[in-house]
């Protein structure tokens, strides 16, 4: 064990956990990383190209290395970052991207064919033989590739997503962050405080700094004592804001119950849409490594996370608390590391700074104007080698810790594009002025690190964001902090021949930036994808800056001037789950009842989705066997007595006003506006592009008053077309719309008996056929007052009806509808049936109208007018779509009982069956109870002058062909007589 004294982990309560099926120990309070690095375990992952043996580099959710499998079974979790995965009792936990063991790893043979890796090595690789790709390169890519595997079972889980507002929203517990909602609250302000880490205090509670002369630990104490007392201040720990979007919105993941074995009764993790009038980037600021050879050895490791695992965890990065430790740097912070440690007792074998001049701030040995040329030791630091000028020697070294500088993590000011600017003084990065509206930078994120500047500057940038909402801040009393100004050396890498390692997580050395500049893959978009270099989850937070440098160097121009990428959210990895927010099994997407949902969930419905409805599929009844013996019985009844069925989810649309008509007889491909008070018409719209997207009716009840039908499918889509039209094609037309698809129920009640039924409810109305004609509409009232839209069309063949009430009364319609026609033989029907007697009659629907078929196809040219303009029809007149010979037919299978596929194409008789012979292809298919068989609809090229003609209807996924003889579509009733009776 390497356990140190103090620490911010509560050593009373211990726990239990495996890494690779060993088990260890750990404490309340410490991570993945901690727990294991105090168990002396240093190899935690293998690097992604080359499977070289990897150890932790990081203390936070930067760590570009030590990625591991959580959990086991269906909860396992690949790709999660060993430093900020809580340890709890039971984790189970495993390393990733190997074959054998982590000590062992076969690919590590990769690793000898490193000269053939080199950057670009993928847009150069596997473009020959070409035949190749498919058998051999793609398989071995996908067996190679990846960080992690999926369970590839459902995920047990549940998760959540929710909305919240606020003033000030403040990213960042550290000290900016802090002194920012200590002032924003005490003001009054809405506020909401998040955090990733499980506790607050940022980069405070891994530094030895005393605040009033007492440990941070005892001001952010308090601090929360107070934030206790705030109704308006909202804490999100173990929340990270990992995007910018527009309007002041903010993406968050909130881990609820991540450090937990199991979830039990609470949700996995939240993914939260804050809005904020104004928000405070207190992310800090990471520490960047130095580029020498072999610096990827585990045991090489930030200064600065070094020194955290020494002050928050109690954990010496080695075997051993008696193994010595190194410093490597080129400013004064590295060695505030080797003074922290040497005020654990921990062995320093000294401190190397590249600079000539470097201060000494302790009693260790400094190696001055020194660099670390080289290492030893595969699975472990054992040996560096230090260089003075051209002397070099090496020595025992169990662990080395690397400071370069540090970054402000600029991320999040980036994501609208915002460009960072260099800061010479600091040698990096910091926020431009052109990020994100209402986004203030703080603290060692705006490049003000000190603690006294991030608490001043925190309390600063809340002043701000509160002046702009018109509201005061307070004065608040800051406590003392240290203040002490860093220098540092513009020393980037070290020279030399070996690989040195810029990008830890993608494998990207200084070699391959050096061979990226001679391939002229300059600007630093192309250098990130022609290397991967701050690729994926890692977004080049540790390599970044230094990438930039390197080929700055090569280019002979400054940083700024080789400029730097836009980085993208998220900031760290969000799992598919979160994003989903829940949105799993039958939480999808959400889902519309229908108003006799529950009348017909009694009546034993089966239920089928249709778009977000739940429609009734049909209603089996004691003694059926099979779904189809239902079917057929229901489409029966509708042709000889009767039937009702729940057609609600057809799109309706109130259209309204002076210019109504002409509205919709532009909408329209034919006339609308023509149409008399108290008829209904048939109507078919067309895309820009010309071709066929939706029919329905357009019902006249008023002089000024319109109602639209559309399909289920595109009802949302027309309306949203329709509302784009009146809004910005023609605002000039006086018309209004409101969609009226839930104001109404509607039933559609079919077949020879249907107006005796009706006559039973409607109140003194004339139903018969002179006063109430096919195709004509009316208001009414039903049931002895309850208003009503009556609407004489027919989808089935039959002379049938659609009643319309108030969506509250459907469920009490239908069964009052039952109730009277209980002695006529009423049957409800469902959406199979109804399917199988649109069939019958020749009906087209949403699989005629998929989205490349034209009015003539569909047997409807004239309906496109050509005394008017509307959308689509000057399109639907271009030579390809208008001599598209294909026509809409009926389709009967010869000599075969076999199922009719939808689907299938169409060949003539004895053809090739090629791409070049194909002739159409079946659009849908059915049993017909009434013709006693298999029926089909379909377009056939020249189909309506090649009745009776026999051809081959093919199923290549099924390997199977079937005979079809061409009949006209309408199978029954072709002269539509039963409708106008």
């Amino acid at each position: 064990m390497t356990r140190l004294s103090g620490g911010l982990i509560d050593r009373n309560t211990s726990f239990s956990f495996t890494f690779d099926s060993k088990t260890y120990t750990g404490h309340e309070g410490d991570t993945l990383a901690s727990a294991l690095l105090a168990n002396g375990v240093r190899l935690m992952g293998r690097s992604f190209k080359y499977h070289r043996p990897r150890g932790v580099v990081a203390a936070g959710s930067e760590e570009p290395n030590a990625m591991v499998e959580l959990r086991s079974g269906a909860r396992t979790e690949p790709n999660t970052r060993a430093t900020v995965a809580e340890l709890y009792d039971g984790l189970v936990a495993k390393s990733q991207n190997r074959i054998g063991s982590l000590a062992f790893d076969a690919l590590g043979v990769n690793d000898y064919f490193a000269p053939f890796f080199a950057a670009g090595f993928y847009y150069k690789t596997f473009m020959w033989p070409r035949a190749f790709w498919e058998k051999l390169y793609e398989p071995m890519i996908r067996r190679a590739a990846g960080l992690g595997r999926l369970s590839m079972q459902a995920d047990p889980d549940s998760y959540d997503k929710g909305f919240l507002h606020c003033d000030v929203l403040v990213i960042g517990a550290g000290a900016a962050g802090l002194a920012a909602a200590l002032a924003s609250a005490r003001a009054g302000a809405q506020v909401i405080l998040c955090d990733e880490d499980f506790r607050l205090g940022g980069r405070l509670m891994t530094e030895s700094h005393r605040l009033d002369g007492a440990p941070a630990t005892d001001w952010i104490s308090s601090l929360e004592a107070e934030f206790e007392t705030f109704p308006n201040l909202r804490i999100m720990r173990r929340t990270t804001v990992f995007g910018v979007y527009d309007h002041g919105i903010y993406g968050a993941v909130e881990r609820v119950s991540d450090h937990a074995a199991e979830p039990g009764d609470k949700v996995r993790q939240t993914l939260w849409r804050i809005t904020a009038k104004r928000a405070i980037l207190a992310a800090g600021a990471t520490e960047r490594h130095i580029p020498f050879a072999d610096n990827d050895r585990p045991g090489v490791m930030l200064g600065a996370a070094m020194r955290a695992y020494a002050n928050r965890w109690a954990v010496a990065p080695t075997k051993s608390a008696k193994d010595p430790i190194a410093i490597f740097t080129n400013n004064d912070d590295g060695h505030r590391t080797a003074l922290d440690l040497m005020s654990k007792n921990v062995p320093i074998l000294g401190v190397i700074d590249s600079r000539e001049n470097a201060p000494r701030f302790g009693d260790y040995d400094l190696f001055a104007g020194s660099m670390v040329t080289g290492t030893k030791g595969r699975l472990g630091l054992k040996e560096i080698e230090i260089t003075n000028g051209g002397t070099a020697s090496w020595h025992r070294c169990a662990a080395l810790g690397v400071s370069g500088g540090w970054n402000p993590n600029v991320h999040l000011a980036s994501h609208h594009r915002g460009r960072p600017v260099w800061d010479d003084t600091l040698l990096s990065f910091v926020p431009g002025a052109d990020g994100p509206a209402g986004l203030i930078p703080a603290g060692a994120c705006a490049g003000l690190g000190s603690t006294a500047k991030a608490l001043a500057d925190g309390a600063k940038a809340a002043r701000t964001a509160l002046s702009e909402l018109g509201m005061k801040a307070p004065d608040i009393a800051l406590p003392d902090a240290e203040d002490m100004p860093v220098s540092q050396a513009d020393f980037w890498h070290v020279p030399g021949k070996k690989r040195a390692w810029v990008d830890f997580q993608n494998d990207v050395t200084v070699k391959d930036i050096v061979l990226a500049h001679k391939e002229n893959m300059k600007p630093v978009e192309h250098l990130k994808r022609w290397t991967t270099l701050g690729m994926a989850t890692d977004q080049g937070k540790t390599s970044n800056v230094s990438a930039l440098a390197v080929m700055a160097e090569l280019t002979g121009k400054s940083i700024p001037q080789t400029g730097t990428t836009i980085f993208r959210s998220p900031y760290t990895g969000v799992s598919l789950s979160v994003l989903g927010g829940g949105d799993t099994g039958v939480n999808f997407r959400p889902r519309r009842l229908t108003p006799t949902h529950t009348w017909a969930k009694s009546q034993g419905a089966e239920f089928v989705e249709v778009g977000q409805w739940m429609r009734a599929q049909y209603f089996p009844q004691a003694g059926e066997t099979d779904w189809r013996e239902s079917v057929d019985r229901e489409a029966k009844a509708v042709r000889k007595d009767v039937g009702l069925c729940d057609v609600t989810t057809l799109g309706k649309v109130d259209v309204q006003g002076a210019d109504a008509g002409e509205f919709l007889n532009r909408m329209y491909s034919n006339m609308m506006g023509t149409v008399a008070v108290g008829k209904v018409r048939y109507g078919l719209m067309l895309r820009e592009d010309g071709f066929a997207y939706d029919d329905g009716t357009c019902a006249r009840l008023g002089e000024d008053h319109y109602v639209v039908t559309t399909t289920t499918a595109n009802a949302g889509l027309v309306y949203r077309n329709m509302e784009f039209a009146r809004q910005c094609l023609w605002p000039e037309l006086d018309v209004q719309l409101i969609s009226t698809t839930d104001a109404w129920a509607q039933i559609a009640i079919a077949g020879p008996k249907s107006r005796l039924l009706l006559e039973r409810v409607v109140d003194e109305f004339d139903l018969s056929n002179d006063a109430f004609p096919f195709m004509g509409c009316a208001k009414l009232t039903v049931c002895k007052g309850l208003r009503a839209r009556l609407f004489r069309i027919s989808f089935s063949g039959e002379l049938a009806y659609e009643i319309a009430v108030p969506a509250r009364y459907g469920n009490a319609l239908m069964a009052r509808l039952m109730e009277l026609g209980s002695d006529l033989g009423v049957t409800p029907y469902g959406t199979e049936a109804l399917g199988v007697l649109r069939i019958e009659k020749g009906h087209a629907a949403g699989a005629e109208l998929n989205g490349q078929t034209t009015a003539k196809m569909l047997g409807l040219g004239r309906m496109v007018s050509v005394k008017k303009d509307s959308i689509g029809a000057v399109m639907s007149r271009r030579e390809g779509l208008a001599s598209d010979a294909r026509r809409l037919v009926g389709l009967l299978p010869v000599g075969s009982t076999e199922r009719l596929m939808a689907g299938s194409h169409l060949f003539a008789q004895g053809a090739a069956q090629t791409i070049e012979t194909d002739q159409g292809w079946v659009t849908s298919a059915c049993y017909s109870p009434h013709v006693g068989g298999y029926i089909g609809l379909g377009y056939l090229e020249n189909g309506d002058t090649r009745m009776n003609e026999e051809i081959i209807a093919a199923n290549p996924v099924e390997g199977s062909e079937m005979r079809l003889r061409v009949v006209p579509a309408h199978f029954v009733d072709p002269e539509g007589e039963r409708l106008r009776d």
